[in-house]
Order: structure tokens, then C-alpha cells, then sequence
């Protein structure tokens, strides 16, 4: 339904009829050639990082045990951010092709990065010190990002809006060029659910049982990589979704990952659309980033579990 109210709503508003009829029986009609090349990429962009982000935070946060886990929070999707706008400012790349393989390698090197700061010192890892890692490193690469934009105003210009977050203006073969990867991704992830489910119960159990947790762990740290790796290639570091959706799901459905991590990503697929929905009205005929949009329902909720969290210490 959200997916046909993307396509259907915004400043140039159709109808159902009129978008089936783009398919059907093209006219040449302005109606009909916003639909195929804004309305529908749009709606399957945002469709497909909804539910990238979403998986990528449920499996980040069994991974550390830490209900604050997320690409945005932990620096993964600022470090792919930074690897795109090195590309853009240094050497003016604009190949699609490039874009996401330097996002994923920057959300490889942010992840290795707060892995590395977080296991540091006596205590080794702990939730606490991989969310003060993950947002020490997310100010650095956001730093450098802006030093770089600052001293390139061209490129300020070119990257600007995707920086903040936006599925607008994206062209399906931007979502072509990953989807392989995140397509891995989903399908990796739901492989690998069962397994989630014993590393829930901790590392000594989980040994008990058999679980190889170092392989395990590599695993999911990789397909991390690839869905917010190819989430910021697309639509640019948007936060929250991986905050906000995976305690959704748990509080809706329990803790089996088997059914956590597809449903997770539905749910965050559902919050995106509405919200690239609801950016397209606030400031008409301009338009809100979505990230913006996602920032508005996610930092309550953030401030909500961190609360939570602390208390329950």
C-alpha cells in the first residue's frame, strides 16, 4: 500500500489508474514520465534501504549485545559516506559502479575501527565502549567529510543533499549497480538466523553448543558491511532506521531471529516509504531529506532506550 502511495502521491499528484497506465499504455504524458523515471525508482530505492538498514541493525545489535547498535550510531555508514565524498572531492569520480565499491569499502574500515577502539583495554569489549567508539569515529568522519566540501565547492554542490540522506532524484540504476550485494545481504542474513539465535544466548553458551562464534561473527560483520554499504551508495548515510525498527519487531514478535530479521525488514522498508512520503509535503513544493524525516522519529526513541538502558545498569 505504501509502496502504490509513493508512486501515486507528491507535488504532481496521480491516480492508481494513471499509474498502471504508465505501463500499460504509455502516452508520453508528464504524468506518466514522472512515474516510471521518479515515482517508481523512488519507492523501490526506499523499499530496499528500509530494509537493508533494518536487518543491518538487528544483526549489529546481537552481535555487540548492545540495544543502541546501528550503521549511523556505530560510524559504518559515515565512514561510507567519507569514502564517497574522497572519491567526489579528490578525483572527481562519478562512476555508480565506483560509488559502491568505495562504500563499502569505507563501512569495512569504520567497522574495523570501532571493533579495534571498542576491544581495547582490560575489559575488552563491552556495549558501552563500542557505542563511545562508534560515535568518536562517526564525529571524525563527519569532520573530515565537511573539511573536504568545505575546500571543494563544486562538490559541496554535487553531494549536499545525498549527504543528508535522500532517496529523490535516484535513478534506478543506482539500485541496480548494488543490488547484488544487498540481495546477498538479505538472503545471507536469513541463512544465518538460526545461528543468531544461539549467539543471542551468549558466547559461552553458544560454544557449549557448538557454535563456531568467531566464523559466525565475521559472517554477520560482512553482511553489515554489504547492506550499509550499499544503503549509503544509493541514498546516502540516513539514520535511525537500525535503532528504531529492530525493537519494533521484538516487541511485536519475540526474539526468534528466524522471523525478527524478515520481518525487521519489512518494517523498515514500511517506515522509509512513509517517511519519504511525509518529506514530500512538509515544505511544498520543496522537499525535506528523508534522513531529516527518519532524525525527527528516531532521536526520541534513541534518547527512550539509551534511558532505559542506563537505568536498568
Amino acid at each position: 500500500m505504501l509502496m502504490a502511495a509513493s508512486v501515486i502521491f507528491g507535488y504532481t499528484d496521480t491516480s492508481m489508474r494513471t499509474a498502471m497506465e504508465a505501463y500499460t499504455n504509455f502516452n508520453g504524458s508528464n504524468e506518466h514520465i514522472i512515474i516510471q523515471t521518479v515515482r517508481m525508482p523512488r519507492a523501490l530505492i526506499a523499499t530496499a534501504v528500509g530494509a537493508s538498514l533494518a536487518i543491518a541493525g538487528v544483526l549489529m545489535q546481537t552481535l555487540t549485545k548492545n540495544p543502541l547498535a546501528s550503521p549511523g550510531i556505530f560510524g559504518i555508514n559515515a565512514g561510507a559516506g567519507l569514502a564517497v565524498v574522497i572519491a567526489v572531492t579528490l578525483f572527481s569520480t562519478a562512476s555508480l559502479q565506483a560509488f559502491s565499491v568505495l562504500s563499502f569499502i569505507g563501512a569495512a574500515v569504520a567497522a574495523v575501527c570501532v571493533y579495534a577502539i571498542g576491544s581495547a583495554g582490560r575489559e575488552g569489549l563491552t556495549p558501552m565502549k563500542l557505542t563511545l567508539a562508534g560515535a568518536a569515529m562517526s564525529a571524525m568522519f563527519a569532520s573530515f567529510t565537511q573539511g573536504l566540501l568545505v575546500v571543494n565547492e563544486s562538490a559541496l554542490e554535487q553531494v549536499l543533499f545525498w549527504l543528508a540522506g535522500s532517496v529523490q532524484g535516484r535513478k534506478l540504476d543506482i539500485l541496480q549497480s548494488v543490488l547484488p550485494y544487498i540481495g546477498a545481504g538479505w538472503i545471507c542474513a536469513i541463512l544465518i538466523s538460526g545461528k543468531m539465535n544461539i549467539l543471542s544466548m551468549g558466547d559461552d553458551v553458544a560454544k557449549g553448543l557448538g557454535l563456531h562464534i568467531g566464523l559466525v561473527k565475521i559472517v554477520i560483520g560482512v553482511i553489515v558491511i554489504l547492506l550499509a554499504g550499499g544503503s549509503v551508495a544509493v541514498a546516502g548515510p540516513i539514520g535511525f532506521v537500525g535503532i528504531v525498527i529492530p525493537h519494533i519487531t521484538r516487541s511485536i514478535i519475540g526474539i526468534d531471529h528466524r522471523w525478527v530479521i524478515p520481518m525487521a525488514g519489512v518494517l523498515g522498508a514500511i517506515l522509509l516509504l512513509a517517511a519519504d512520503i511525509g518529506a514530500r509535503y512538509i515544505l511544498m513544493p520543496s522537499e525535506v531529506p528523508v534522513g531529516v524525516m527518519t532524525a525527527i522519529v528516531g532521536t526520541p526513541f534513541f534518547v527512550y532506550i539509551a534511558r532505559r538502558g542506563f537505568n536498568a545498569k
